[in-house]
């Protein structure tokens, strides 16, 4: 009681702060349509005026900004989200395991073909609400997370909103406990704690996370103890619970031969049988989350997902999308079937130039290598949702650049695509977003210039 008192009597100017955040958070979870384009990016550069506010004027007060972090997650406890309808198709893929079928066998078109499941509450609301593209394809959501999409289906009622709100708590929770981790990685590498506000407290994360329920958050808890883990030279544990983050999200995965160099011998060569070791726990880990959905056909189905990510879909793309104009000027096509296949070659040339010739003994360097390399991916990528960011900012946290920071701030113009009603992207707005990105990350990675934040 004590503390609160302080707070409110030595803090107030950072509580000022705290309470216009928190309005502008409830507008934006509850009175806010993706298609204004005008109310949408005033209300969230307002949200990141605000916490650069609250974080400066606390003097990163610890207890003051968890309070923040909490109380500004649980403002959109009850809201429907409103820059993503993913959610649907979530909550489908648990409903989906607890009727007694496996999600990766059958798409929402052909189950709906055989008509709606006695046992299977909302399923036309919940088809509907994921739109064609969701239900014509496979899941591509790896078992930890459909466990994660089953346990919100488990909580009291039968309403998408009981759902809804299950599956924030498990975010909100992973978000608290990325931040316990995060700040004990921080203060062992002898980095100031209060970095990890950079990201709990970024407006980005806390909507495209806990209020668009996009499980990238779990993920990265996940690999943020396995960080820690890792630097505390309990490699073991850490390889399980890393193989625990590649089973909410795959993106890690990239980040395997990465580890290369960390494993080495006092004479500073690498230690191949602890490396062995460790990629094959990653690798048996991962085999036991996959068995109880295993059969050939799931591979068939799982696989083929994937790959629509990789050669079919486009949104927010940068390098790609100056590659697909050149290709329209020279044949007259779109030739994202040649590109898709010289792309994911220049990203694998580059993991595997961080793999074996830079340096990755210590968290910060390997911190660093993951983030270049996660970040070159997405400038190469055809689709670049919002919330693939998220990986790229935890990094940043442990790294020397901050361009991942200034990125979060700009990506809220790729949703202009959403103000027309055939979702058209406008290239302009994009070509404004990337310039913003590629000068930043000029600055930073080819100059050499620092940015204090």
């Amino acid at each position: 009681m004590l503390g609160i008192i302080n707070i409110i009597k030595y803090k107030k100017l950072p509580l000022v702060f705290i309470i216009l955040s928190s309005i502008l958070y409830l507008i934006f979870a509850y009175d806010l349509a993706r298609t204004d384009t005008l109310k949408l990016p005033l209300l969230y550069v307002g949200l990141f005026v605000f916490a650069y506010l609250v974080i400066k004027s606390s003097g990163f007060y610890f207890r003051i900004l968890v309070i923040a972090s909490v109380l500004f997650r649980l403002l959109f406890l009850f809201a429907i989200p409103n820059l993503s309808q993913d959610f649907y198709r979530f909550i489908w893929d648990g409903q989906m395991i607890l009727s007694g079928l496996n999600p990766y066998l059958s798409t929402p078109d052909y189950q709906m073909e055989l008509g709606a499941l006695t046992n299977f509450p909302n399923q036309l609301e919940l088809y509907h609400g994921m739109g064609s593209l969701s239900a014509s394809n496979y899941t591509n959501y790896p078992p930890l997370n459909q466990l994660c999409f089953v346990i919100a289906n488990l909580f009291p009622g039968h309403s998408i909103l009981n759902s809804i709100v299950g599956m924030r708590i498990l975010i909100i929770g992973a978000d608290l406990g990325t931040l316990y981790f995060g700040k004990k990685l921080l203060e062992k590498l002898n980095i100031p704690s209060g970095r990890i506000f950079w990201y709990i407290l970024n407006p980005f994360i806390i909507i495209e996370l806990t209020g668009n329920l996009h499980f990238e958050g779990v993920m990265v808890f996940f690999f943020v103890w396995s960080l820690y883990l890792l630097h505390c030279r309990k490699w073991l544990i850490s390889a399980i619970i890393l193989a625990c983050s590649i089973s909410i999200k795959l993106i890690p995965i990239m980040f395997l031969p990465l580890f290369f160099k960390w494993f080495k011998k006092e004479n500073g060569k690498v230690n191949f049988k602890k490396l062995i070791k460790f990629y094959s726990v990653v690798g048996v880990t991962l085999i036991l989350f996959f068995i109880p959905f295993f059969s050939m056909e799931f591979i068939t189905n799982y696989s083929k997902t994937i790959g629509l990510w990789f050669g079919n879909f486009e949104f927010n793309g940068s390098i790609y999308y100056l590659a697909r104009e050149i290709g329209y000027a020279i044949t007259g096509y779109n030739e994202i079937a040649i590109i898709t296949k010289i792309f994911p070659l220049i990203s694998l040339s580059i993991i595997l130039y961080f793999s074996f010739f830079r340096a990755t003994h210590t968290i910060t360097e390997l911190a660093t290598s993951m983030l270049l390399t996660l970040s070159c991916y997405l400038f190469l990528s055809t689709t670049v949702h919002p919330w693939y960011l998220t990986t790229l900012i935890i990094l940043s946290i442990y790294a020397a650049y901050r361009y991942a920071l200034i990125w979060s701030v700009v990506i809220i113009l790729s949703y202009f695509a959403y103000a027309d009603i055939d979702y058209t992207e406008n290239l302009w707005v994009l070509a404004f977003e990337y310039l913003i990105v590629f000068s930043v990350f000029i600055w930073e990675v080819v100059l050499k210039k620092k940015i204090n934040i």
